[in-house]
């Protein structure tokens, strides 16, 4: 897991595959778009840029937009287009299945893709049996246990649930943006 502080006191964790392999494709489709624009121009480059960024939205949402963000009052979680936050007074229970999952008041379950996972621990013949370290997910899960159980009266937020509108409104610009591509391409 990613772990990034914020000055409130709050915390980020999300996979750090999926920051690897957003910056691994945001290479990708620079390299793509500058050879369209070396080998053709900017006009084709502007007709194919739709779909290389209609590529690495897709991609931006699979494997890096989801998260969790926890802070003295609550958590917020982001699962691809859907957000989910909550304060700590409203979680039932808090669980790692093969994700972290928080069962709240409301009897719903809010499994957290960007969260951490629960991992198989390593080997390593290097060590004797009493120095195996625990696995991180099960490091994270404490952490967030200790959070929840610290929080204070404070901590009861609505449980709310949202759209991510900005993600929604890039992918409105890069289908009207295909769109008209096509349209140019077939009226020649």
């Amino acid at each position: 897991m990613t772990a990034v502080p914020t000055p409130e006191g709050a915390r980020t964790l999300r996979a750090p595959s999926g920051v690897i392999t957003m910056v691994l494709t945001g290479l990708l489709a620079l390299f793509l778009l500058g050879d369209a624009v070396a080998r053709g121009g900017w006009g084709p480059m502007l007709l194919l840029a739709p779909w290389v960024l209609l590529g690495l939205w897709v991609i931006y949402e699979l494997s890096f937009v989801s998260y969790v963000r926890m802070d003295d009052d609550g958590v917020v979680v982001q699962n691809m287009l859907r957000r989910t936050s909550f304060g700590w007074r409203r979680v039932r229970d808090i669980d790692m299945r093969w994700q972290l999952v928080f069962s709240l008041e409301d009897s719903t379950d809010v499994t957290c893709f960007g969260g951490p996972a629960h991992a198989r621990q390593r080997r390593s013949r290097m060590r004797e049996e009493h120095e195996q370290k625990a696995p991180a997910g099960l490091r994270e899960l404490t952490d967030i246990r200790d959070r929840w159980q610290a929080s204070g009266p404070t901590a009861n937020g609505q449980i709310s649930r949202s759209w991510d509108g900005r993600a929604l409104v890039a992918l409105t610009v890069i289908i009207v943006w295909a769109t008209i591509s096509v349209l140019l391409v077939a009226n020649g």
